[in-house]
């Protein structure tokens, strides 16, 4: 079900002299291979040269023993995406590098930028040629273009220029900088590693490769990585706007987000559920992996036992082999198969993390019930979403949410479920522990923490302009 919902980029850098700074990025990027599974890049640099390499797939697909010998150096960045700007195709892969009058900078994004037409358009106007159809291209070349004697000085202009949400990782020659917008929407965080630093979209990465998490890159921090140590700088921010649904289902249950882990999070979420909608059933299952700590948390306040009712693929979407017509008939029977004999005759509660546009949903259900569940009662983490997000998670249009279309009686019927429950907002912050004003609700809400257009389309860089090429393998 949760395959509704998008991931979002996953970004890391490391500075760390001495080390084979490559493959601790590339199993610092296996650890964030939920954030994105389209394509992956490591850029790194001996001080001298930046080096580059990026493919389409999974990091296993993309990189290999002789080319991570080849990205030799003390400073390398690495970034795994999933599109919120821009197709999937080799062009937008990342990381991305720009010439600037201080040399060059590779970059790695999360997020979107919500002005980013106009400013494209302005660099356009300004002679810049784009190669790809991403945002994260305009901030690459705004940062660039932007007037300071150093990096952090062009950075922090381009800070002043950009609207929206971006956690990201810049490489020069020299130094490694992670910078978070001010609003804080996207996680990042700063670690310790064998006397070098370490920047990771989530603390998991950190402990892949034997690195100490310290702390959070703070919203509106630009952190500098050099030979002199650390530095940082900060814009000021009056509110925080944290996705929430880092906690729901975005990050690993392993990761530590705002000083919280998300592993009890989620069962606290699954417990308020538990609470706001008891049924009476023979077992509780969690739809895997994300809705699992949550479903034992339901079963833990209700008393009813929790059983596995499926089990996952876990490599499905890991080849890029396309399958027959019979195969994509089968549909999420791919990714999920049930369990005859835990199922048959028994009242099932489901927990999930969400329903998206309500595709899957009516899939799964029916694939319990033909596996014997005698009743279906559906309970979901997250509320009802209703309003789009803008921030970088490719969720839907407005007029694809089901929630935005449907009463929850009319979603719980057009999936087949006997009953439907959705976690409330409040009851959603209760779990989380923490005040809501610190996050970003606006897909529950519609209260966008800063203005942004009606509907924006993903794919509004892919018709050419007079100053985009075509990356070679992309006409």
């Amino acid at each position: 079900m949760n395959s509704e919902g998008r991931e979002k980029c996953g970004v890391f850098g490391i500075h760390a002299p001495g080390e084979d700074v490559a493959r601790l990025t590339f199993f610092a990027l296996f650890a964030l291979q939920h954030r994105g599974q389209e394509s992956a890049g490591i850029a790194s640099t001996d001080g001298c040269k930046i080096r580059l390499h990026t493919g389409m797939g999974l990091v296993s697909q993309v990189f290999n023993e002789d080319i991570l010998c080849n990205l030799s150096g003390n400073i390398a960045i690495g970034h795994n995406r999933y599109s919120t700007t821009g197709s999937s195709r080799l062009a937008n892969a990342q990381p991305i590098l720009a010439d600037s009058p201080i040399g060059p900078i590779a970059l790695g994004h999360n997020g979107n930028i919500v002005n980013a037409a106009d400013l494209r358009q302005e660099l356009e106007q300004q002679g810049f040629t784009f190669r790809s159809s991403t945002d994260s291209e305009v901030i690459a070349y705004l940062i660039a273009s932007a007037p300071g004697r150093d990096c952090v000085e062009k950075i922090r202009y381009a800070m002043h220029r950009l609207k929206g949400a971006y956690s990201l990782v810049i490489m020069t020659r020299d130094s490694l900088v992670g910078v978070r917008d001010p609003l804080g929407v996207r996680p990042l965080c700063l670690g310790t590693i064998d006397g070098g630093w370490a920047i990771a979209s989530e603390s998991c990465a950190l402990d892949h490769i034997g690195a100490k998490y310290v702390r959070e890159v703070e919203p509106g921090e630009i952190t500098i990585i050099s030979s002199r140590g650390v530095d940082s700088s900060r814009e000021t921010s009056p509110k925080k706007s944290l996705c929430i649904f880092e906690y729901i289902y975005f990050a690993r249950p392993d990761s530590i987000i705002n000083n919280h882990l998300i592993y009890p999070l989620r069962e606290a979420m699954g417990r308020q559920l538990a609470r706001e909608y008891p049924v009476e059933a023979d077992l509780v299952m969690g739809v895997p992996d994300s809705a699992t700590a949550a479903g034992l948390g339901y079963a833990q306040e209700s008393g009813i036992p929790f059983r596995e009712g499926l089990l996952k693929n876990r490599y499905v979407g890991r080849t890029f082999i396309v399958p027959d017509q019979r195969l994509r008939e089968l549909g999420v029977k791919l990714k999920f198969n049930p369990l005859p004999e835990i199922l048959q005759g028994k009242r099932v509660v489901v927990v999930d993390d969400s329903i998206v546009r309500g595709t899957t949903t009516p899939r799964v259900v029916s694939m319990l019930r033909r596996a014997g569940a005698k009743e279906i009662h559906l309970r979901i983490c997250a509320p009802p979403i209703r309003h789009p997000c803008f921030f970088g998670v490719d969720m839907a249009t407005r007029w694809e949410l089901i929630a935005a279309q449907k009463t929850v009686s009319e979603i719980r019927d057009f999936v087949g479920a006997d009953s439907l429950g959705y976690l409330s907002v409040e009851g959603l912050l209760k779990a989380v522990g923490q005040p809501g004003h610190i996050f970003c609700l606006a897909c529950f809400t519609g209260n966008y923490p800063i203005p942004v257009q009606l509907e924006m389309d993903k794919l509004a860089f892919e018709t050419p302009s007079p100053n985009f090429v075509f990356a070679e393998g992309d006409k």
